[in-house]
């Protein structure tokens, strides 16, 4: 692979993450968080998908999609939701309750971040969830917000559910460090601190996708095991790496020793498009952050990625998003998508 990718992507699609509130549970306890969707203005504003994240500091706990099977979490584990399903998580796997209020996350917001918060007791400095037992459980939970649109290949590559072990981890792992600091940051709001979690939620994200690319069976096909596998993962790393190239089939399939068939085969089996349609969206990607993020002018834009012209760059920009490339730039993010069925 001659580069990155994944980074690539993640640069793309403006990872970021926010670490919010960390919960205390004796049981029986539980909580229910609504679909991302519903909260996601709040919680991060102009972000377009957001995905929530749970890691268990001490005790243990059960977590999963409404409806879903749930899934057994203990210390170290950390379990997100990239599709940003309402989810449910407690002391059993067969508690339920009310959701989560879409208010409680973030009104009043307060002035640092993270927070404890409080769900039964007005003016409480943590959310304790007391059932009258013994079985104490600390949960740090936090949310990465990143683009859908125009085009975000990792995203649907993710499934409902992403479970990583503390035990697969280890005891001394950064992550671990990671959700220890996030309770101790809530009751000490030293300065930076936020700043420093934000990071280090993204970094979590990046651990969880490395783990469970690397248990995908040989058989998984997507995004994720076209960037691992060698032929595919070559021609990515080349259209990430030069997208304003001129490109053609007969130009990559060199780069991989196979014939052009083999090559358009293979592209498609894994990463569900032809080589030259996933560059082109990608090239769109590209483009779209630059719109919004720079003040260069589009035909420069049009240059980088790969168009000899203007005019032949916003016909292509508009043709794939929906509207021209000043549009793009001057309008707001798009509303949350819905979550896959």
């Amino acid at each position: 692979m001659s580069r990155d990718i994944l980074s690539d992507v993640l640069r793309a699609v403006r990872l970021r993450g926010a670490v919010f509130y960390y919960i205390k549970g004796s049981s029986p306890w539980v909580a229910e968080a609504p679909p991302a969707r519903e909260i996601i203005a709040g919680i991060m504003p102009g972000v377009e998908h957001m995905i929530e994240f749970h890691g268990v500091v001490e005790g243990s706990c059960w977590a999963g999609i409404i409806d879903g099977p749930p899934v057994r979490l203990e210390t170290g584990d950390v379990i997100l939701f990239p599709q940003g399903g309402a989810h449910v998580i407690g002391s059993s796997p067969s508690l339920r309750a009310p959701r989560v209020d879409r208010e409680v996350y973030f009104w009043p917001r307060p002035p640092q971040l993270p927070f404890a918060l409080s769900l039964q007791e007005s003016g409480s400095e943590t959310m304790r969830l007391d059932g009258g037992g013994g079985d104490d459980a600390t949960i740090v939970c936090g949310f990465l917000g990143l683009d859908a649109r125009p085009f975000n290949p990792l995203l649907a590559a993710l499934p409902h559910v992403m479970h990583v072990s503390g035990r697969t981890l280890g005891p001394d792992s950064w992550v671990s460090s990671f959700l220890r600091a996030a309770v101790v940051e809530s009751n000490q709001r030293r300065a930076g601190g936020e700043a420093v979690l934000e990071r280090m939620s993204e970094m979590l994200f990046v651990e969880v996708l490395r783990r469970y690319v690397d248990t995908l069976p040989a058989e998984q096909t997507g995004w994720l095991a076209g960037m691992r596998d060698p032929a595919v993962g070559r021609v990515l790393g080349l259209l990430h790496e030069k997208p304003d190239r001129p490109w053609t089939l007969e130009g990559l399939a060199p780069e991989t020793a196979m014939s052009r068939s083999t090559l358009h085969d293979r592209f498609v089996h894994f990463i569900g498009a032809p080589p030259m349609q996933y560059l082109m969206r990608w090239r769109m990607q590209v483009a779209s952050r630059l719109l919004r993020d720079t003040s260069a002018k589009v035909v420069e834009i049009a240059l980088s990625v790969g168009y000899e012209s203007e005019a032949a760059f916003s016909r292509a920009f508009k043709r794939e998003v929906g509207v021209a490339p000043g549009a793009w730039r001057l309008s707001p993010p798009a509303a949350p998508r819905p979550a896959p069925s």
